[in-house]
């Protein structure tokens, strides 16, 4: 968590440096707690042990040290017990030491309080029972969201939310790796699983787009647990789902950090549990789960009757919580294995069980092989059926192996021994080959391609430190893979930070701590390491031999102070000193096991079995060289675990690591029971009470000059310091910058009445700061002041700006609108003209057209109302009267004669009318039907003879014609109020 705490620092992001700094350490200046108030500790190694049994731990009790736990300096910190829960973090107690560190944890852990700061370290006590609200979505989405994550109580999630913010703020380096450590027990499997639940909540997206596919790769990720946990977990003697195996899971993020993939490295699979399980362990977990499981059809399909008891099923009576095969089989199918593929896994599986029953009894001839027990011909061709390969040819591989006499081969009967070696080697093989296919499938399921990401957080989860009653090859593998751990941990933390002080300058007082640096050279030292030894061994071409291997130990390894032997013991050992105690280890086997030969025969019939998975499995299996020569170099087991583990310290290394302590509270497993001798040999172990003591007395926070200025010059408004952030890396460590930051930091110091920094001279420091020659070392509650400052000059800053970018905004907005009004009016303006034009124009028209349609309407009416004369004149057609006398032959015209007039001078007339003008026609309407004294005239008219509507008219009085409509076309729509309107009515005057 150190390396979280400077990852948002170093990288310059531009939010709060609460993203990655705990405040849980400002009480360390309110009590005094400083790099001079540090006490020194002493070496765990000196401390008196108890004798060694030769079998099992020798140094599991410190009663002289719990005895006095409650004397002498303890006092004083033990006054107030009921406050002692309330430390959530250890570098507040003061003093550090094994026992006031135990006391805090056993006063947590009686309020339930599992999770406690320690430094850098997270420690976690297993409470050994479900705490389902401690992991709920709502808790999780509340340690995600905090701005400050470290203000809340100790969890989990604040070291995963360290991790995900390093990625976020692209911290070099940027890849994360979150260890998970402690003994068998401790609950780091659940850890684990809590982790990865946690990276799959939060880095999915809200985007509905890839929703689907974040789902989709977030059940993946979910459900290779329980496929991983039922072929790889294991009941054991101190834990009920113990991790037969270790495993590195990569969560693969993408640029926008968002979990896209996953895959999952396996190391040392302990696949001898197939075949040997001891005390009250059993087998691993998918053996129960199918016995328990499987339905009666399924049953009678894999020749698995339920009251069948099988020797590799021990303890098969006892019920787990882990014990669901078909959580087990959803969870393989979700993962895209085909019912069809599972059907041929639980195949194999139920034929290992029908194996392990197949027993043999020696021959009375030894030249002939070995017979079969009672009922063990029955299982063999079971596990032959389920295996589909030859029962004939099954059983000739496991009784007879083939010697290699040039390129002819010979038959050799094995002994009873030697069956029962190659049965078990066979059970192994193909276990270890099934485990390791559901490995690369569930890789190949989930992992995402090499393009699609950039940034991993790494989840490791290995097996704790074993020490059993027995331990051989498997625990000394297991314990020296925890031994690489807590040599990664003191290089990176304890010896690291330490050396980092006196390079920089700081004036240190040295932390002792407990090096296994020795313990590792006798493991895997060369020439003359147990590895190698035990590898040399396996190379020659002999038997092995358990006393001999002792006594070649004994002769090379005999001034290794880390080893010892019980010369006493029947039984050839070797003692091993290991960081977490002293453990022996059996030589009886171990180089067989390193060895781990595999008995061609077994190869090829795998190979030409009928089942298309188990014939896939072995496609690439070449046991032997087909040309005879046996000169080729022995890949030992101890070898590939070895070249694994260096590969994974080389991520390690390459990562910023986070650490999480898992300590098992009681051996028993029960729930919330503490054992003070448990909990102290762990905390001692694993160097808990040196990390608290650093991280309480050193400088937590150590940030790059150049990184500091870009972060915290500001607060100084120093050109310096801003000149400083843009010079080359190599010049870092100058003067110049060195001067900047302690501007910066005595800026700082003089706001708050402290002593400021002396720079250049000698580079003493205080309790809060120190300027080194790369770096600047802080405390907590120092960068909890330049965060405070750094906050209020941003904040003037950001006035500033905001007056200035607000001014600016207004004068814009002003001069847009002085801009916008000038345009508006232009436009106007433009607008107006052309419409005034418009209107001119068409105003002309209209008065061109109205005055010319107004000449034609006057001439037309002048037309209709003048006299003959004027309308002679027109061309609108002649207009006239004629009267036919009968006293002429030809017709008269009269010009504008009066009708009555006319009709009154012949009344003896007959009239024949033909009228174009309106004088003429209204002299035709009045005689029309006139009554006279005389009728002797007849009027006949030519035209209009419809338009008359009446005629009223009386004998020597007034006509009055009333017309349907007006006779004057033109007068009528005069547009001169003088003309002639409403000439619908036409009175003539009788003359």
């Amino acid at each position: 968590m150190v390396a979280v705490q400077l990852g948002p620092i170093c990288g310059g992001i531009g939010g709060e440096i609460g993203d990655s700094v705990s405040r849980r350490c400002i009480s360390q200046q309110k009590q005094g707690i400083g790099a001079g108030s540090m006490s020194l500790r002493r070496d765990p190694r000196t401390e008196p042990r108890e004798k060694d049994d030769g079998f099992g731990l020798g140094d599991r009790c410190y009663p002289q040290l719990l005895d006095t736990s409650l004397d002498g300096e303890l006092k004083s910190f033990l006054i107030d017990e009921d406050e002692l829960h309330t430390y959530d973090d250890l570098t507040k107690v003061n003093p550090v030491t094994p026992s006031t560190v135990l006391k805090c944890l056993q006063a947590r852990y009686s309020v339930k309080v599992f999770y406690t700061h320690a430094g850098c370290t997270l420690v976690a006590l297993n409470p050994f029972q479900p705490v389902p609200h401690l992991y709920s979505p709502e808790v999780m989405k509340e340690y995600h969201c905090a701005r400050q994550p470290q203000e809340f109580k100790p969890h989990i999630f604040v070291v995963a939310e360290e991790a995900y913010r390093n990625i976020q703020g692209q911290v070099e380096p940027v890849d994360q790796s979150l260890v998970v450590s402690g003994e068998s027990g401790a609950g780091k499997t659940w850890t684990t699983r809590c982790l990865m639940k946690y990276y799959s909540t939060i880095a999915a997206s809200s985007s509905q787009k890839c929703q689907n596919m974040i789902e989709r790769i977030e059940k993946r990720v979910l459900d290779s647990n329980p496929i991983m946990e039922a072929f790889g977990n294991a009941c054991t003697s101190r834990n009920n789902n113990s991790s037969r195996f270790g495993k590195y899971i990569q969560l693969q993020l993408n640029t926008s950090h968002l979990l896209v993939g996953a895959s999952v490295q396996t190391y040392l699979l302990e696949k001898t549990r197939i075949v040997k399980q001891g005390a009250d362990e059993r087998n691993f977990h998918i053996f129960y789960q199918m016995m328990k499981g499987a339905t009666e059809e399924q049953r009678k399909e894999w020749k698995i009757p339920r009251d069948q008891h099988f020797t590799w099923l021990p303890n098969a009576d006892r019920t787990l919580e882990e014990d669901c095969f078909q959580d087990t089989v959803a969870a393989m199918g979700h993962m895209g294995i085909a019912t069809e593929t599972q059907g041929q896994i639980f195949q194999m599986l139920a034929g290992l069980l029908n194996l392990g029953n197949v027993t043999f009894c020696p021959s009375a001839d030894e030249s002939q092989p070995c017979d079969l027990q009672e009922e063990a011909a029955g299982f063999l061709r079971a596990a032959a059926s389920l295996l589909h390969v030859s029962a004939e040819q099954l059983e000739s591989c496991l009784k007879l192996r083939v010697l290699q006499a040039g390129k002819q081969s010979v038959l050799k009967p094995c002994s009873r021994e030697e069956c029962g070696i190659r049965r078990d080697c066979l059970a192994k093989l193909i276990y270890a080959r099934v485990f390791d296919w559901l490995v690369a499938f569930i890789n190949k399921s989930m992992c995402a391609s090499s393009s699609s990401w950039c940034n991993f957080i790494g989840l490791l989860d290995v097996y704790g430190f074993e020490c059993f009653v027995l331990n051989n090859l498997e625990q000394l593998c297991i314990n020296y893979a925890n031994e690489k751990l807590q040599q990664h941990f003191v290089a990176h933390y304890l010896k690291a930070q330490q050396e980092e002080y006196v390079s920089e300058g700081l004036v240190w007082s040295f932390v002792q701590y407990q090096d296994n640096q020795s313990c590792l050279h006798l493991l895997e030292g060369s020439p003359n390491g147990i590895f190698s030894l035990l590898n040399e061994e396996c190379r020659l071409n002999r038997g092995a031999d358990a006393q001999q291997f002792r006594t070649r130990l004994q002769r090379e390894l005999s001034g290794n102070a880390c080893m010892s032997w019980d010369t006493f013991s029947k039984q050839p050992h070797f003692t091993v000193s290991h960081y977490a105690g002293r453990v022996s280890y059996q030589i009886e086997g171990m180089v067989e096991k390193n060895r781990d030969p595999v008995p061609p025969e077994l190869i090829h019939m795998l190979q030409g079995s009928q089942d298309s998975l188990l014939q896939s499995l072995f496609a690439d299996g070449n046991a032997d060289d087909s040309s005879g020569r046996r000169h080729t170099k022995v890949v030992t087991v101890v070898s590939k675990f070895k070249n694994s583990l260096e590969s994974l310290m080389k991520i390690l290394h390459s990562t910023t690591p986070h650490y999480t302590r898992c300590i098992k509270p009681n051996p028993e497993c029960r729930p919330l029971t503490f054992k003070k001798e448990e909990v102290i040999l762990q905390l001692e172990a694993c160097g808990i009470v040196e990390t608290i003591n650093i991280s309480a007395a050193g400088f937590p926070i150590r940030i790059p000059h150049l990184c500091f200025l870009k972060r915290y010059g500001l607060i100084a408004n120093s050109r310096i310091s801003w000149q400083s952030v843009e010079e080359s890396e190599p010049e870092a460590g100058s003067d110049t910058v060195a001067h900047a930051v302690v501007a910066v930091l005595n800026e700082v110091l003089r706001c708050h009445s402290l002593e400021p920094l002396r720079y250049p001279g000698t580079r003493t420091h205080g309790s809060l700061v120190h300027c080194g020659e790369t770096k600047a070392f802080l405390t907590h509650f120092m960068l909890e002041l330049l965060e405070e400052h750094r906050g209020r000059a941003r904040s003037q800053r950001a006035s500033v700006i905001q007056c200035c970018w607000r001014r600016y905004c207004r004068r814009k907005r002003a001069a847009q609108a002085c801009a916008a009004a000038r345009i508006q009016a232009a436009v106007r303006s433009w607008l107006v003209r052309k419409e005034v034009l418009r209107w001119c124009r068409a105003a002309t028209i209209i008065q061109r057209q109205w005055q010319g349609w107004r000449a034609r309407m006057e001439a037309l009416a002048e037309t209709e109302l003048d006299d003959v004369t004027d309308t002679e004149k027109t061309s609108w057609g002649c207009t006239g009267l004629s009267l036919q006398l009968s006293t002429h032959q030809e017709p008269v015209i009269l010009w504008a004669w009066p009708v009555g007039l006319a009709l009154a001078s012949a009344p003896t007339v007959t009239v024949a009318m033909t009228v174009t003008n309106i004088q003429k026609m209204v002299s035709l309407f009045a005689c029309l039907k006139l009554s006279f004294p005389s009728f002797s005239y007849k009027v006949e008219t030519n035209q209009f003879e419809q338009g008359v509507a009446s005629i009223r008219a009386q004998p020597q009085e007034s006509i009055r014609l009333h017309l349907q409509r007006s006779p004057l076309p033109y007068s009528d729509t005069h547009p001169d109020k003088r003309g002639v309107t409403g000439f619908n009515q036409i009175l003539l005057e009788k003359t």
